[in-house]
């Protein structure tokens, strides 16, 4: 059966105010740009993200937040966005920082059903606060819970009808992790082809993982920073 829709508010005609999103993406890299669009043009509120980075004040999920649509973020790096900086520092959104392995562990994990696992990142700093900790073998460790969300919203370059899907290079970051611990995953590509064009073993994540497929057009794909070597 097809998985290819024409219209992204098709995808997202559940999606309601205080739901979760784990979005796909690492800076600006692979964001999908045309979702993060139509959640701002519906105007849901009070959202709790789960992402690398907030992208930055005009663009990706930096959008939202000028927007004033999100209510947490659950992130390792809080990027260059000066949104970002203002309304955490006013108290206006709720922030918790993660090392980056321990949240794309906690994304693997929900996606794996594992609720929970052990892991030495943050031991003796301000994220072992209020966590249980367990000593192996003369180590210590936090116990870290797994993360889920009532939507996953991943861009990839190509898909077939299916829902199987291909990366583009880094672009295959956080991206299958959202897709798999998504209750409902909307991929966004390039490209989608018939079912069997693609082979094997060029199929980066199962379309298992994915309800929806949408194919975007103009894509911007900005970079978050230029440098450029002197003439």
């Amino acid at each position: 059966m097809s998985k290819v829709i024409h219209s992204l508010s098709e995808a997202f005609k559940t999606l309601k105010d205080g739901d979760t999103l784990l979005v796909g993406g690492f800076g600006l890299c692979g964001i999908p740009e045309k979702c993060i669009q139509e959640i701002k043009n519906r105007g849901t509120k009070n959202l709790t993200i789960v992402s690398n980075n907030c992208g930055i004040d005009d663009f990706g999920l930096g959008i939202l937040l000028a927007n004033r649509q999100i209510k947490k973020i659950i992130a390792s790096y809080v990027g260059e966005n000066k949104t970002f900086e203002a309304q955490f520092i006013n108290g206006e959104i709720e922030v918790v920082l993660t090392p980056q392995g321990t949240l794309a562990e906690q994304l693997r994990a929900g996606g794996a059903g594992i609720p929970a696992f052990y892991t030495p990142a943050g031991v003796g700093t301000l994220v072992a606060q209020g966590k249980e900790t367990r000593e192996f073998n003369g180590k210590k460790y936090l116990l870290e819970h797994a993360i889920t969300g009532d939507f996953g919203i991943i861009k990839a370059q190509k898909a077939d009808t299916y829902g199987n899907l291909i990366f583009n290079k880094t672009a295959r970051n956080f991206n299958p992790l959202c897709a798999t611990a998504g209750k409902i995953t909307i991929a966004e590509v390039e490209e989608i082809v018939e079912l069997g064009e693609l082979k094997p073993d060029e199929i980066h994540l199962s379309g298992i993982y994915v309800q929806h497929i949408y194919q975007g057009q103009n894509y911007e794909k900005r970079i978050e920073k230029i440098t450029t070597r002197e003439a």
